[in-house]
Protein backbone atom coordinates (compact mmCIF):
# COMPACT_ATOMS: atom_id res chain seq x y z
CA UNK A 1 0.00 0.00 0.00
CA UNK A 2 1.56 3.55 -1.16
CA UNK A 3 0.70 6.45 1.18
CA UNK A 4 1.38 10.28 -0.27
CA UNK A 5 3.78 12.87 1.10
CA UNK A 6 4.30 16.38 0.36
CA UNK A 7 7.79 18.32 0.15
CA UNK A 8 7.75 22.11 -0.72
CA UNK A 9 10.29 24.20 -2.41
CA UNK A 10 12.77 26.85 -0.21
CA UNK A 11 13.46 29.82 -1.55
CA UNK A 12 12.63 29.54 -5.21
CA UNK A 13 13.74 31.83 -8.16
CA UNK A 14 11.30 33.90 -9.56
CA UNK A 15 12.74 33.29 -13.10
CA UNK A 16 12.73 29.41 -12.53
CA UNK A 17 9.02 29.36 -11.23
CA UNK A 18 7.78 31.60 -14.06
CA UNK A 19 9.42 28.73 -16.57
CA UNK A 20 7.25 25.92 -14.17
CA UNK A 21 4.31 28.15 -14.24
CA UNK A 22 3.96 28.27 -18.54
CA UNK A 23 4.99 24.18 -18.58
CA UNK A 24 1.60 23.83 -16.13
CA UNK A 25 -0.42 25.82 -18.61
CA UNK A 26 1.00 24.24 -21.63
CA UNK A 27 -0.05 20.62 -19.95
CA UNK A 28 -3.41 22.46 -18.62
CA UNK A 29 -4.11 22.57 -22.31
CA UNK A 30 -3.15 18.92 -22.67
CA UNK A 31 -5.87 17.70 -19.96
CA UNK A 32 -8.25 20.02 -21.35
CA UNK A 33 -8.22 18.26 -24.88
CA UNK A 34 -8.42 14.84 -23.25
CA UNK A 35 -11.51 16.14 -21.33
CA UNK A 36 -13.02 17.50 -24.22
CA UNK A 37 -12.66 14.84 -26.78
CA UNK A 38 -12.97 11.70 -24.50
CA UNK A 39 -14.45 12.89 -20.96
CA UNK A 40 -18.61 12.19 -20.89
CA UNK A 41 -20.72 9.34 -22.36
CA UNK A 42 -20.58 10.32 -26.05
CA UNK A 43 -16.84 10.86 -26.31
CA UNK A 44 -15.17 9.73 -29.43
CA UNK A 45 -12.77 7.66 -27.63
CA UNK A 46 -14.70 5.96 -25.14
CA UNK A 47 -13.33 2.64 -24.32
CA UNK A 48 -9.63 3.84 -25.19
CA UNK A 49 -6.88 3.46 -23.04
CA UNK A 50 -3.95 5.98 -22.47
CA UNK A 51 -1.76 3.78 -24.73
CA UNK A 52 -4.04 4.05 -27.34
CA UNK A 53 -5.05 7.20 -27.35
CA UNK A 54 -0.92 8.77 -26.90
CA UNK A 55 -0.64 6.52 -30.05
CA UNK A 56 -3.47 8.23 -32.11
CA UNK A 57 -2.09 11.18 -31.52
CA UNK A 58 1.52 10.80 -32.64
CA UNK A 59 -0.50 9.37 -36.09
CA UNK A 60 -2.63 12.34 -36.30
CA UNK A 61 -0.19 15.17 -35.22
CA UNK A 62 -1.99 16.21 -32.04
CA UNK A 63 0.65 16.08 -29.73
CA UNK A 64 2.80 18.97 -32.01
CA UNK A 65 -0.10 21.43 -31.05
CA UNK A 66 1.05 21.71 -27.28
CA UNK A 67 4.75 22.79 -27.34
CA UNK A 68 5.65 20.24 -24.67
CA UNK A 69 8.57 17.30 -24.34
CA UNK A 70 6.87 14.24 -25.50
CA UNK A 71 7.29 12.27 -22.14
CA UNK A 72 5.37 15.39 -20.26
CA UNK A 73 2.47 15.52 -22.22
CA UNK A 74 2.29 11.31 -22.62
CA UNK A 75 2.38 11.58 -18.90
CA UNK A 76 -0.33 14.07 -18.40
CA UNK A 77 -2.56 12.24 -20.71
CA UNK A 78 -2.05 9.22 -18.52
CA UNK A 79 -2.85 11.26 -15.68
CA UNK A 80 -6.07 12.73 -17.18
CA UNK A 81 -7.41 9.21 -18.78
CA UNK A 82 -7.08 8.23 -14.76
CA UNK A 83 -9.29 10.67 -13.99
CA UNK A 84 -11.78 10.54 -16.38
CA UNK A 85 -11.77 6.83 -15.26
CA UNK A 86 -12.43 7.48 -11.39
CA UNK A 87 -15.32 10.27 -12.24
CA UNK A 88 -16.89 7.35 -14.26
CA UNK A 89 -16.20 4.95 -11.34
CA UNK A 90 -18.05 7.29 -8.92
CA UNK A 91 -21.15 7.41 -11.23
CA UNK A 92 -21.35 3.76 -11.29
CA UNK A 93 -21.49 4.02 -7.34
CA UNK A 94 -25.32 5.87 -7.84
CA UNK A 95 -25.78 3.67 -10.96
CA UNK A 96 -25.57 0.27 -8.78
CA UNK A 97 -27.56 1.83 -6.03
CA UNK A 98 -30.10 2.68 -8.67
CA UNK A 99 -30.29 -1.21 -9.95
CA UNK A 100 -30.95 -1.89 -6.68
CA UNK A 101 -34.27 -0.04 -6.47
CA UNK A 102 -35.25 -0.91 -10.07
CA UNK A 103 -35.24 -4.67 -9.40
CA UNK A 104 -35.20 -7.64 -7.02
CA UNK A 105 -34.43 -10.14 -8.89
CA UNK A 106 -31.09 -11.39 -7.98
CA UNK A 107 -30.38 -12.64 -12.00
CA UNK A 108 -31.72 -9.55 -13.49
CA UNK A 109 -29.09 -7.40 -10.67
CA UNK A 110 -26.47 -9.70 -11.54
CA UNK A 111 -26.66 -9.07 -15.37
CA UNK A 112 -26.37 -5.24 -14.80
CA UNK A 113 -24.13 -5.52 -12.80
CA UNK A 114 -21.55 -7.55 -14.92
CA UNK A 115 -22.79 -5.23 -17.52
CA UNK A 116 -22.03 -2.27 -15.57
CA UNK A 117 -18.36 -3.75 -14.59
CA UNK A 118 -17.01 -4.51 -17.99
CA UNK A 119 -18.73 -1.48 -19.51
CA UNK A 120 -21.11 -2.98 -21.68
CA UNK A 121 -23.60 -1.03 -20.50
CA UNK A 122 -24.18 1.14 -24.07
CA UNK A 123 -26.76 -1.57 -25.16
CA UNK A 124 -29.03 -1.70 -22.12
CA UNK A 125 -31.66 1.42 -22.23
CA UNK A 126 -31.94 1.19 -18.63
CA UNK A 127 -28.13 1.84 -17.61
CA UNK A 128 -27.65 4.23 -20.73
CA UNK A 129 -30.01 6.51 -19.26
CA UNK A 130 -28.53 5.97 -15.30
CA UNK A 131 -24.96 6.46 -16.72
CA UNK A 132 -25.67 9.71 -18.85
CA UNK A 133 -27.95 10.86 -15.32
CA UNK A 134 -24.92 10.08 -12.89
CA UNK A 135 -21.59 10.73 -15.70
CA UNK A 136 -22.11 13.83 -16.56
CA UNK A 137 -19.24 15.76 -18.60
CA UNK A 138 -16.48 16.67 -16.58
CA UNK A 139 -14.04 19.78 -17.53
CA UNK A 140 -10.63 20.66 -16.99
CA UNK A 141 -9.50 23.13 -14.23
CA UNK A 142 -6.62 21.71 -13.92
CA UNK A 143 -3.41 24.35 -15.26
CA UNK A 144 -0.95 24.69 -11.94
CA UNK A 145 0.16 21.03 -12.17
CA UNK A 146 3.59 19.07 -13.41
CA UNK A 147 3.32 14.86 -13.72
CA UNK A 148 6.92 13.98 -13.76
CA UNK A 149 7.85 10.17 -14.44
CA UNK A 150 10.14 8.75 -11.83
CA UNK A 151 13.13 8.17 -14.61
CA UNK A 152 12.79 11.64 -15.96
CA UNK A 153 14.37 13.63 -12.53
CA UNK A 154 17.18 13.30 -10.29
CA UNK A 155 17.88 14.75 -6.88
CA UNK A 156 21.51 15.67 -5.57
CA UNK A 157 22.37 17.32 -1.85
CA UNK A 158 24.95 20.49 -1.88
CA UNK A 159 28.04 21.20 0.35
CA UNK A 160 25.27 22.93 2.66
CA UNK A 161 23.17 19.64 2.80
CA UNK A 162 20.41 20.89 1.03
CA UNK A 163 18.16 18.67 -1.45
CA UNK A 164 17.73 20.01 -5.01
CA UNK A 165 15.16 18.36 -7.09
CA UNK A 166 15.90 18.49 -11.19
CA UNK A 167 12.68 18.17 -13.42
CA UNK A 168 12.78 18.60 -17.16
CA UNK A 169 12.05 22.11 -18.31
CA UNK A 170 10.31 22.66 -21.83
CA UNK A 171 13.48 22.62 -24.24
CA UNK A 172 15.84 19.15 -24.44
CA UNK A 173 18.43 18.20 -22.00
CA UNK A 174 17.73 21.25 -19.94
CA UNK A 175 16.66 20.99 -16.39
CA UNK A 176 15.28 23.08 -13.71
CA UNK A 177 16.30 22.70 -10.41
CA UNK A 178 14.15 23.39 -7.13
CA UNK A 179 15.59 23.03 -3.99
CA UNK A 180 13.65 21.54 -1.43
CA UNK A 181 12.51 21.97 2.39
CA UNK A 182 13.40 18.49 3.23
CA UNK A 183 16.56 15.98 3.19
CA UNK A 184 14.03 12.79 2.24
CA UNK A 185 14.73 12.51 -1.32
CA UNK A 186 11.07 11.87 -3.04
CA UNK A 187 10.56 8.50 -4.96
CA UNK A 188 8.04 7.27 -7.65
CA UNK A 189 6.22 9.62 -10.07
CA UNK A 190 6.00 12.90 -8.69
CA UNK A 191 3.28 15.72 -9.45
CA UNK A 192 4.23 19.13 -9.15
CA UNK A 193 1.35 21.37 -7.54
CA UNK A 194 2.23 25.35 -8.61
CA UNK A 195 0.59 27.53 -5.49
CA UNK A 196 1.90 31.33 -4.58
CA UNK A 197 5.08 31.39 -5.40
CA UNK A 198 6.01 27.86 -4.36
CA UNK A 199 6.03 24.39 -5.45
CA UNK A 200 4.32 21.11 -3.70
CA UNK A 201 6.07 17.83 -4.89
CA UNK A 202 3.47 15.42 -4.15
CA UNK A 203 5.05 11.35 -3.81
CA UNK A 204 4.26 8.55 -2.59
CA UNK A 205 5.76 6.09 -0.49
CA UNK A 206 5.41 2.51 0.98
CA UNK A 207 3.45 2.10 3.94
CA UNK A 208 4.72 -0.40 5.47
CA UNK A 209 7.79 1.39 6.19
CA UNK A 210 5.74 4.32 8.25
CA UNK A 211 6.21 3.22 11.67
CA UNK A 212 2.59 4.12 12.59
CA UNK A 213 1.97 0.86 10.16
CA UNK A 214 3.51 -0.71 12.39
CA UNK A 215 1.72 -0.52 15.89
CA UNK A 216 -0.72 -3.50 16.77
CA UNK A 217 -4.17 -3.50 16.51
CA UNK A 218 -6.46 -4.62 19.40
CA UNK A 219 -8.86 -7.75 19.28
CA UNK A 220 -12.31 -6.28 19.62
CA UNK A 221 -15.00 -5.59 17.38
CA UNK A 222 -16.14 -2.53 17.90
CA UNK A 223 -18.83 0.07 16.24
CA UNK A 224 -17.90 3.98 15.05
CA UNK A 225 -20.21 6.78 14.76
CA UNK A 226 -18.79 9.63 12.50
CA UNK A 227 -19.03 13.42 14.35
CA UNK A 228 -18.94 17.01 14.06
CA UNK A 229 -17.76 17.46 17.63
CA UNK A 230 -16.08 14.45 17.78
CA UNK A 231 -14.08 12.56 15.19
CA UNK A 232 -15.32 9.50 15.68
CA UNK A 233 -17.25 7.97 18.48
CA UNK A 234 -16.97 4.28 19.40
CA UNK A 235 -19.49 1.79 21.16
CA UNK A 236 -17.60 1.34 24.21
CA UNK A 237 -18.77 5.03 25.49
CA UNK A 238 -15.21 6.93 24.03
CA UNK A 239 -14.72 9.91 21.91
CA UNK A 240 -11.88 10.17 19.58
CA UNK A 241 -10.89 13.25 18.18
CA UNK A 242 -12.93 15.56 20.24
CA UNK A 243 -11.01 18.94 18.94
CA UNK A 244 -12.43 18.71 15.77
CA UNK A 245 -15.00 20.92 16.25
CA UNK A 246 -13.41 23.48 17.89
CA UNK A 247 -11.68 22.99 14.85
CA UNK A 248 -14.61 23.36 12.43
CA UNK A 249 -16.23 25.82 14.15
CA UNK A 250 -12.95 28.08 14.77
CA UNK A 251 -12.16 28.01 11.28
CA UNK A 252 -15.49 28.42 9.85
CA UNK A 253 -16.36 31.25 12.46
CA UNK A 254 -13.10 32.99 10.72
CA UNK A 255 -14.14 32.62 7.63
CA UNK A 256 -17.11 34.22 7.97
CA UNK A 257 -15.59 37.43 9.74
CA UNK A 258 -12.64 37.49 6.88
CA UNK A 259 -15.05 37.42 4.01
CA UNK A 260 -17.21 40.22 5.10
CA UNK A 261 -14.31 42.38 5.67
CA UNK A 262 -12.89 41.45 1.90
CA UNK A 263 -16.27 42.19 0.79
CA UNK A 264 -15.86 45.61 2.27
CA UNK A 265 -12.81 46.19 0.57
CA UNK A 266 -13.90 44.93 -2.66
CA UNK A 267 -16.97 47.01 -2.46
CA UNK A 268 -14.26 50.43 -1.60
CA UNK A 269 -12.16 49.47 -4.24
CA UNK A 270 -14.98 49.13 -6.57
CA UNK A 271 -16.01 52.59 -5.97
CA UNK A 272 -12.84 54.00 -5.83
CA UNK A 273 -12.52 52.50 -9.57
CA UNK A 274 -15.89 53.55 -11.03
CA UNK A 275 -14.60 57.41 -9.90
CA UNK A 276 -11.68 57.08 -11.34
CA UNK A 277 -8.73 56.48 -8.90
CA UNK A 278 -7.71 53.25 -10.43
CA UNK A 279 -4.32 53.72 -8.30
CA UNK A 280 -6.76 53.34 -4.84
CA UNK A 281 -8.68 50.36 -6.60
CA UNK A 282 -5.61 48.55 -8.13
CA UNK A 283 -3.75 48.93 -4.19
CA UNK A 284 -6.47 47.39 -2.40
CA UNK A 285 -7.10 44.47 -4.56
CA UNK A 286 -2.64 43.52 -4.09
CA UNK A 287 -2.52 44.32 -0.79
CA UNK A 288 -5.66 43.53 0.95
CA UNK A 289 -7.50 40.80 -1.79
CA UNK A 290 -4.42 38.59 -2.45
CA UNK A 291 -5.20 34.65 -2.10
CA UNK A 292 -1.56 34.08 -1.16
CA UNK A 293 -1.80 34.33 2.55
CA UNK A 294 -5.65 32.81 2.02
CA UNK A 295 -4.77 29.38 0.83
CA UNK A 296 -1.74 29.18 2.93
CA UNK A 297 -4.01 29.49 6.13
CA UNK A 298 -6.21 27.39 4.57
CA UNK A 299 -3.50 24.76 3.76
CA UNK A 300 -2.39 24.94 7.47
CA UNK A 301 -6.17 24.06 8.64
CA UNK A 302 -6.71 21.11 6.22
CA UNK A 303 -3.51 19.67 8.21
CA UNK A 304 -4.49 20.23 11.46
CA UNK A 305 -8.25 18.85 10.84
CA UNK A 306 -6.85 15.22 8.92
CA UNK A 307 -3.59 15.47 11.98
CA UNK A 308 -6.77 15.45 14.20
CA UNK A 309 -8.77 12.80 12.10
CA UNK A 310 -6.03 10.31 11.30
CA UNK A 311 -4.95 10.26 15.31
CA UNK A 312 -8.79 9.61 16.27
CA UNK A 313 -8.34 6.58 13.57
CA UNK A 314 -5.25 5.31 15.06
CA UNK A 315 -6.44 5.42 18.63
CA UNK A 316 -9.84 3.22 18.12
CA UNK A 317 -7.74 0.52 16.53
CA UNK A 318 -5.22 0.59 19.54
CA UNK A 319 -8.35 -1.44 20.68
CA UNK A 320 -10.11 -2.58 17.57
CA UNK A 321 -9.05 -5.46 15.23
CA UNK A 322 -12.64 -5.04 13.34
CA UNK A 323 -14.49 -1.84 12.78
CA UNK A 324 -17.91 -0.90 11.95
CA UNK A 325 -17.96 2.38 10.86
CA UNK A 326 -21.47 3.51 8.93
CA UNK A 327 -21.61 4.44 5.30
CA UNK A 328 -21.73 8.18 5.13
CA UNK A 329 -21.12 8.35 0.77
CA UNK A 330 -25.09 9.22 0.59
CA UNK A 331 -26.86 12.46 0.16
CA UNK A 332 -29.09 13.21 3.25
CA UNK A 333 -31.53 16.12 2.46
CA UNK A 334 -33.25 17.27 6.03
CA UNK A 335 -36.45 18.33 6.30
CA UNK A 336 -35.36 20.99 8.71
CA UNK A 337 -34.56 24.38 7.60
CA UNK A 338 -31.08 25.42 9.15
CA UNK A 339 -30.11 28.75 10.14
CA UNK A 340 -26.96 30.00 7.93
CA UNK A 341 -24.14 29.57 10.39
CA UNK A 342 -25.05 25.98 11.05
CA UNK A 343 -25.27 25.06 7.25
CA UNK A 344 -22.03 26.90 7.06
CA UNK A 345 -20.59 24.68 9.64
CA UNK A 346 -22.22 21.17 8.12
CA UNK A 347 -20.79 22.91 4.56
CA UNK A 348 -17.55 22.35 6.26
CA UNK A 349 -18.11 18.86 8.07
CA UNK A 350 -14.73 16.76 6.85
CA UNK A 351 -16.68 13.15 6.87
CA UNK A 352 -14.88 12.53 3.84
CA UNK A 353 -11.87 12.69 5.46
CA UNK A 354 -12.85 10.47 8.10
CA UNK A 355 -14.07 7.87 5.59
CA UNK A 356 -10.13 8.48 4.02
CA UNK A 357 -8.53 7.90 7.52
CA UNK A 358 -10.71 4.86 8.57
CA UNK A 359 -10.01 2.92 5.26
CA UNK A 360 -6.30 4.21 4.89
CA UNK A 361 -5.28 3.30 8.54
CA UNK A 362 -6.99 0.05 8.94
CA UNK A 363 -5.28 -1.00 5.67
CA UNK A 364 -2.17 -0.23 7.02
CA UNK A 365 -2.55 -1.68 10.52
CA UNK A 366 -3.85 -5.04 9.39
CA UNK A 367 -7.60 -4.74 10.78
CA UNK A 368 -10.70 -5.37 9.24
CA UNK A 369 -13.11 -2.09 8.02
CA UNK A 370 -17.16 -3.18 7.71
CA UNK A 371 -19.45 -0.47 5.96
CA UNK A 372 -22.96 -0.82 7.20
CA UNK A 373 -26.40 1.21 6.10
CA UNK A 374 -26.24 4.37 8.34
CA UNK A 375 -29.97 4.89 8.02
CA UNK A 376 -31.74 5.88 11.54
CA UNK A 377 -28.93 4.77 13.70
CA UNK A 378 -29.18 8.09 15.67
CA UNK A 379 -32.58 7.96 15.75
CA UNK A 380 -33.50 4.36 16.80
CA UNK A 381 -32.85 3.40 20.59
CA UNK A 382 -30.38 0.53 20.52
CA UNK A 383 -32.00 -1.56 23.12
CA UNK A 384 -35.60 -1.47 22.00
CA UNK A 385 -35.31 -0.28 18.57
CA UNK A 386 -38.17 1.77 19.06
CA UNK A 387 -37.24 5.67 17.44
CA UNK A 388 -36.63 8.53 19.73
CA UNK A 389 -36.63 11.95 20.22
CA UNK A 390 -32.93 13.22 19.64
CA UNK A 391 -32.62 17.04 21.50
CA UNK A 392 -28.94 17.63 20.81
CA UNK A 393 -26.19 15.35 22.33
CA UNK A 394 -29.29 12.97 23.77
CA UNK A 395 -31.85 10.79 22.65
CA UNK A 396 -35.49 10.40 24.70
CA UNK A 397 -35.88 7.04 24.00
CA UNK A 398 -40.39 6.92 24.26
CA UNK A 399 -40.78 3.30 24.54
CA UNK A 400 -37.99 2.56 27.37
CA UNK A 401 -38.00 5.70 29.48
CA UNK A 402 -34.32 6.15 28.82
CA UNK A 403 -32.03 9.41 27.54
CA UNK A 404 -28.86 8.12 26.10
CA UNK A 405 -26.22 10.36 24.89
CA UNK A 406 -26.90 10.25 20.88
CA UNK A 407 -23.53 9.26 19.44
CA UNK A 408 -22.80 6.65 22.03
CA UNK A 409 -26.43 4.94 20.80
CA UNK A 410 -25.43 5.62 17.19
CA UNK A 411 -22.47 3.60 17.31
CA UNK A 412 -23.93 1.06 19.39
CA UNK A 413 -26.84 0.77 16.60
CA UNK A 414 -24.22 0.50 13.93
CA UNK A 415 -22.33 -2.20 15.71
CA UNK A 416 -25.29 -4.43 15.85
CA UNK A 417 -25.82 -3.29 12.38
CA UNK A 418 -23.35 -5.41 11.01
CA UNK A 419 -24.70 -8.34 11.77
CA UNK A 420 -28.61 -7.76 10.21
CA UNK A 421 -30.30 -9.95 8.24
CA UNK A 422 -32.90 -7.66 6.82
CA UNK A 423 -30.76 -4.26 6.17
CA UNK A 424 -28.32 -4.58 3.94
CA UNK A 425 -24.99 -1.84 3.07
CA UNK A 426 -27.48 -0.61 0.03
CA UNK A 427 -31.30 -0.79 1.11
CA UNK A 428 -33.15 2.21 0.57
CA UNK A 429 -33.99 4.52 3.84
CA UNK A 430 -37.58 4.11 3.37
CA UNK A 431 -37.30 0.03 3.34
CA UNK A 432 -34.90 0.43 6.10
CA UNK A 433 -37.57 2.51 8.68
CA UNK A 434 -40.33 0.54 7.67
CA UNK A 435 -37.87 -2.91 8.99
CA UNK A 436 -37.99 -1.23 12.06
CA UNK A 437 -40.93 0.01 12.64
CA UNK A 438 -42.42 -3.16 12.06
CA UNK A 439 -39.78 -4.90 14.70
CA UNK A 440 -41.11 -2.38 17.19
CA UNK A 441 -44.67 -3.23 16.67
CA UNK A 442 -44.11 -6.73 17.21
CA UNK A 443 -42.33 -5.85 20.49
CA UNK A 444 -45.23 -3.48 21.35
CA UNK A 445 -47.84 -6.43 20.51
CA UNK A 446 -46.13 -9.10 23.26
CA UNK A 447 -49.34 -8.97 25.36
CA UNK A 448 -50.63 -11.93 27.50
CA UNK A 449 -52.02 -14.89 26.21
CA UNK A 450 -55.83 -14.09 26.81
CA UNK A 451 -57.05 -16.88 28.54
CA UNK A 452 -59.66 -16.33 31.22
CA UNK A 453 -59.58 -19.86 33.02
CA UNK A 454 -58.88 -20.34 36.49
CA UNK A 455 -55.43 -22.51 35.71
CA UNK A 456 -54.03 -19.83 33.48
CA UNK A 457 -55.20 -17.05 35.85
CA UNK A 458 -52.90 -19.02 38.64
CA UNK A 459 -50.25 -19.66 36.53
CA UNK A 460 -50.13 -16.19 35.93
CA UNK A 461 -50.32 -14.84 39.39
CA UNK A 462 -47.59 -17.34 40.31
CA UNK A 463 -45.40 -16.73 37.25
CA UNK A 464 -45.75 -13.20 35.81
CA UNK A 465 -43.11 -13.09 33.61
CA UNK A 466 -44.39 -16.83 31.58
CA UNK A 467 -47.19 -15.08 30.23
CA UNK A 468 -45.14 -13.00 28.25
CA UNK A 469 -44.37 -14.74 24.77
CA UNK A 470 -40.74 -15.01 23.71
Amino acid sequence: MKVSRIAGSARLNPGKYDLLTEQARRLGRVRSEVWQRYGSVAGVGSGLTDRQLRERWLADGTHTQFGVLANAWKETVRDAMGDIAANMTSAKVEVRRAIIRRTNDPAERKRMFTALKVDDWADDPFLTRQMRKHWKRGRNRTHDQIVVRADKYNTALDGRGRLWLAVPGLEPRKMVKIPLSTTVAPTGTLRLILRGGRVEVHFQIDAAKMRSSQRPCGDATVGVDKGYSEALTDSNGQHHGVQLGVLLSGESDRLKERNRRRAMLRSIANTAAARGNHAKAHRIKVNNLGTVKRDRQAARHRARVRTEIFTAVHRVLDEAATVVAEDLTKRFAGRKTLGKNLNRRLAAWTKGVTAEALKNVSERRGSALVPVNAAYTSQTCHRCGAFGRRSRDRLHCTSCGVVWQADVNAAINILQRAGDPDIALHTPDHKVKQILQDRTDRHRTRLPVQDSSPATAERRANHPRSAMSN
